[in-house]
């Protein structure tokens, strides 16, 4: 039995695609399909409510609709939740990814940020939207915790891309109707890291915190994490922030900013990323 705050996040995890996305029932799985241009692409999660062991042949009928759609094989759930799925996935041919799951403690998060960053809460009408988006969008290109080599230089040409594929636009309506809100740290009008909340009722995930590669270690995703995580719990009202951090490394930065693992959030996909 899994306790009542993974409860609430199962809960959250089935609503808060249905923003932006049709719900396919295949029983003890639910597929999460994109509506409209842009944005990030949706998954395959188990149903809500509706406890059983998943097998490789329920796996393998999503995949088949995944393929037909020509959306991406990809599955996420909680391991401590629907703890059949992984044998499942993998049977299934799938590669699994295991991500720290991290609640936030009782404490909201202090941090500042180096001198000269300014960290702000964007709006649907920011003229620094795109490039918002565009630097997670670069930040997760290359991923890890080390200095790499995409900067500024490379923020306009992703913001044109993103402008053009519809990601922008789908952005701007979420913080429009408050399905999302963004938060960027700015040197001289310049992002350099920028990251989402997503308030569902009294919960809301802190995700797409990315920094520049040639900005990281700066502190400046911590000083993301801890203004949205703030923002959620007094301008909303949320009672449960949390996230899933990359990898152990990033884990520690976010347990920095009050945060603790609480579950393991699982991730499969094919080896080869189709």
């Amino acid at each position: 039995m899994f306790s009542d705050q993974l409860a609430r996040l199962e809960a959250y995890y089935d609503a808060v695609p249905r923003t932006g996305a049709r719900a396919e029932d295949f029983g003890l799985l639910t597929l999460f399909v994109q509506e409209g241009r842009g944005g990030w692409p949706y998954y395959a999660r188990p149903a809500l409510g509706r406890p059983g062991v998943v097998g490789p042949e329920d796996v393998a009928r999503v995949r088949a609709r995944q393929r037909e759609l020509g959306v991406p094989e990809s599955f996420e759930w909680v391991a401590e939740t629907t703890p059949s799925l992984r044998a499942a996935a993998e049977a299934a041919g799938l590669t699994v990814h295991e991500h720290p799951l991290m609640v936030l403690g009782p404490d909201a998060p202090v941090s500042t940020v180096a001198k000269g960053v300014t960290v702000r809460t964007i709006g649907p009408d920011d003229p620094a939207l795109a490039d918002a988006l565009a630097a997670a969008h670069l930040a997760f290109a290359e991923p890890g915790t080390h200095i790499g080599t995409t900067g500024p230089a490379q923020l306009a040409e992703k913001a044109r891309a993103l402008t053009e594929d519809g990601s922008v636009a789908r952005l701007t309506a979420r913080l429009r109707d408050g399905t999302s809100v963004l938060v960027a740290a700015l040197r001289d009008d310049t992002v350099l890291c920028s990251g989402q909340h997503q308030p569902v009722g009294s919960v809301s995930e802190i995700a797409g915190v990315g920094t520049l590669p040639t900005a990281r270690r700066r502190g400046l995703a911590l000083a993301i994490t801890a203004a949205l995580a703030t923002d959620a719990l007094k301008r909303w009202g949320v009672e449960t922030v949390f996230l899933s951090a990359g990898d152990d490394d990033v884990a520690r930065i976010y347990a920095r900013a009050g945060f603790r693992r609480i579950a393991t959030a699982l991730i499969a996909e094919p080896a080869d990323g189709a």
